[in-house]
């Protein structure tokens, strides 16, 4: 038979179980529970959401302020002319009989409509129906005391078609 082993004193229960660096009094000092300093993942994602969507805010904002060009009446945009500014419009009136004379390059005439007379500088090709009394919208801005015109576009009424049935595509004859 074996010997019988005398009795040994109990084994002390462990203490509970620590994190790794916590202290024993559980507080917030070098070792204690961390603060959070970074945002989450979903946090990270909401954020560049939002620098994104800003940008393509601002430049849909930038390209088509840039790209919307004003129409105004020739009367309207001498009211207007302060808050125009040198921004690019379309103006719309009636070219001034015996007002064309060309200088240079350029073609200087007026158009009027309500009574008021705009001087135009225009700068660029002319249409070939371009003359007195013609309706015509101009793309351009204010500079100075006149109208800087890169651009004339001849109004057509609708009894051109009817005068003029051959040189317009799809017109009734």
């Amino acid at each position: 038979m074996s010997p019988i082993a005398p009795p040994q004193p109990p084994v002390p229960s462990a203490p509970p179980a620590r994190r790794p660096g916590a202290t024993a009094g559980g507080g917030s000092g070098p070792g204690g529970p961390r603060a959070r300093t970074s945002l989450g993942s979903r946090g990270r994602l909401a954020v560049c959401l939002i620098v994104v969507l800003g940008a393509v805010g601002f430049l849909l904002y930038q390209g088509l302020g840039n790209a919307t060009v004003y129409f105004r009446t020739a009367d309207q945009a001498v009211a207007d002319k302060a808050s125009l500014g040198a921004r690019r419009f379309r103006i719309e009136g009636m070219v001034m009989p015996g007002t064309i004379r060309t200088a240079g390059a350029s073609v200087l005439f007026q158009i009027g409509q309500n009574g008021v007379r705009v001087d135009v500088v225009h700068t660029g090709d002319q249409p070939q129906l371009f003359k007195d009394s013609s309706p015509v919208v101009l793309e351009g801005r204010w500079d100075g005391d006149h109208f800087a015109s890169d651009r004339i576009m001849i109004k057509h009424s609708g009894d051109y078609k009817t005068q003029h049935p051959d040189r317009v595509q799809g017109a009734p004859a």
